[in-house]
């Protein structure tokens, strides 16, 4: 496993994180992965270890902090080893979120003890809007919560990349993430990891898999289970990333699965501007795999000019985003 830096907060993670959103199991709707085994999500923690994946990127909203739970279980005894990132604004997918600072503070007070911890590493802000970006509440939180010691960096994880090139404009986040796969490039042709790069701030690749669907798997006969966000895109939506993943895993290339995944990660991990890509992970194979891509390094520049010429063409998206 490689390790980055986590912009210039001075904080080191694997370049291939865990993404825990799935792990928090079934939410109300359509706001999860459906139902997910607790052991079995432990055990992709612990093999995500022992493999050198030390980032852990989570929210108090998966599973209302059950995701949280879990991974405050999996470090117990090792907090040191792991970098854990979590989120605040919302905290049940079912209520409107609240970027109030007395709520900032009470969030984070309540990740705390579900993580079994003193300190985050990362708290980020979960899709705020433009006047929490600009309030002087929040960053007298924030600046609050660092003074104490329970948060080392503060971030924003916005709704999409015009959102993180606002928070770094307007509030001067030094850590944003946003979504960024081979079927959704928008950081790169709007310009946000040219403004990540020009301020030494930190990206972090959320979705590189675009929900799975470029492991090339996933085809117009598949089902989702009770509760899985992917039911509720429109089937529209569902047969152009279908479709999509299909052209561009030939042009990679690769074959549907255990390649695929491996390039779609390596895609992500060949802009020098990403501190981490955090693929989400429930089971310890898919952690094995993951971990795999760090190892063989970025794809050749060719190939990403393919990805990126095959997106200049088509246009990937039909409905509008989930939460995430």
């Amino acid at each position: 496993m490689k390790y980055r830096e986590l912009g210039g907060t001075g904080i080191l993670v694997s370049e291939v994180g865990f993404g825990a959103w799935g792990i928090g199991g079934r939410t109300a709707g359509t706001t999860s992965y459906g139902d997910t085994d607790d052991a079995q999500s432990l055990k992709a923690l612990h093999r995500a270890l022992d493999l050198g994946i030390t980032f852990f990127d989570t929210s108090s909203a998966y599973g209302s902090g059950h995701s949280e739970v879990l991974i405050g279980r999996a470090v117990a005894g090792g907090r040191h080893k792991a970098v854990i990132a979590t989120k605040a604004g919302y905290d049940d997918w079912t209520k409107p979120p609240d970027f109030s600072a007395a709520a900032i503070r009470r969030s984070t007070e309540a990740s705390l003890k579900r993580l079994g911890t003193d300190y985050l590493d990362v708290l980020q802000l979960h899709n705020p809007p433009s006047e929490v970006l600009a309030a002087g509440e929040t960053t007298e939180v924030l600046a609050s919560l660092l003074a104490e010691g329970k948060i080392r960096s503060w971030g924003v994880s916005a709704k999409n990349p015009a959102g993180a090139v606002e928070a770094l404009r307007v509030a001067g986040a030094p850590i944003v993430q946003a979504n960024f796969n081979m079927m959704d490039v928008r950081v790169v042709t709007d310009g946000l990891l040219e403004e990540v790069a020009r301020r030494g701030a930190a990206f972090i690749a959320r979705t590189p898999l675009c929900f799975g669907f470029l492991t090339g798997t996933i085809d117009r006969s598949t089902a989702f289970a009770d509760g899985d966000h992917r039911a509720g895109w429109s089937r529209a939506q569902l047969d152009n990333w279908i479709d999509g993943a299909k052209d561009l895993i030939a042009a990679v290339p690769a074959t549907p699965g255990r390649q695929a995944v491996l390039s779609a990660l390596r895609f992500c991990l060949s802009f020098e501007t990403v501190s981490s890509v955090i693929p989400g992970i429930l089971h310890p194979a898919e952690a094995e795999t993951n971990a795999e891509a760090s190892e063989q390094g970025p794809l050749r520049p060719e190939i990403l000019e393919k990805v990126l010429a095959i997106n200049a063409k088509r246009d990937f998206f039909v409905s509008p985003a989930r939460a995430s």
